[in-house]
């Protein structure tokens, strides 16, 4: 009688005990009963049936993978190696475990394929100064195609181009002759102000003698705070004047008498 009693309360007590399940807050557990999808169980303590249920628990955590570094030709035929980091969650825990084998598996692979096959139809000028398309290309399309297996990418950053040693010298040869180029660019557009301005100063002294007088002073003014033992003293061209209008003269005088 008290065998049958235990047994009665052992093998209830027994089957409650091996059904219990605990889920964290961002787990769900995908019910199988006899083969058969059953539902999605929430977080929590949840019980299933021993030896008719199965429970695959799945993460709803967002993931951020390593895409490895991918060998890649650009349409300019550059061989370079790409990486990236590839950042998605689980949406959908029942198609993450009926649409697809292994979903971490197939995101990677995916992953690769399309980082490999989107940089290879871009220039490498543009993979290295456009990445933020690059990105949400690689964004646009893994999301499309792991959208049947319930999985949300929500971003993808290409991390690393490494380019060639002979590549690397190349592109520093062009950025230091883009370089010298502007700064010349710059002296020469320096150069064409600084002669307009003094043409234009020049035009104002010549339009005002009191102005060109003044401008003699301040050259004496500036020499004498200077440490030399030579001065130079500008001389005002209106004493020499009389001496160039007499040599006018002299000249169309004996111009005249060379005709007669």
């Amino acid at each position: 009688m008290g065998i049958a009693v235990l047994v009665a309360i052992g093998i209830p007590a027994a089957l409650i005990f091996l059904g219990i399940r605990v889920l964290a807050e961002y787990e769900r557990g995908v019910i199988f009963r006899f083969g058969r999808y059953a539902g999605v169980k929430q977080a929590g303590l949840r019980w299933i049936i021993p030896g008719v249920d199965r429970m695959v628990k799945i993460s709803l955590r967002e993931i951020v993978m390593d895409v490895p570094s991918q060998e890649v030709i650009t349409r300019d035929n550059v061989s370079v190696k790409v990486n990236a980091v590839l950042y998605f969650r689980v949406l959908h825990p029942e198609k993450a475990v009926i649409q697809v084998e292994n979903y971490l598996y197939g995101t990677s692979q995916l992953a690769q394929t399309t980082l490999r096959s989107v940089c290879g139809q871009a220039e490498l000028d543009e993979l290295l100064a456009e990445r933020e398309s690059i990105n949400q290309k690689l964004q646009e399309i893994i999301d499309l195609q792991t959208e049947p297996w319930g999985v949300k990418v929500r971003a993808v950053e290409v991390k690393q181009i490494d380019l060639p040693v002979d590549m690397q010298r190349a592109m520093a040869k062009q950025a230091e002759a883009e370089r010298e180029k502007r700064a010349k660019v710059i002296h020469a557009q320096g150069e064409f102000e600084a002669s307009a301005r003094l043409s234009e100063a020049a035009r104002v002294l010549s339009s005002e003698p009191s102005a060109l007088q003044l401008r003699y002073l301040q050259t004496l003014s500036e020499i004498s705070t200077e440490n030399s033992t030579t001065v130079v003293f500008p001389i005002p061209i209106d004493l020499l004047r009389p001496l160039y209008e007499a040599q006018d003269k002299l000249s169309k005088s004996g111009a005249g008498g060379s005709e007669e």
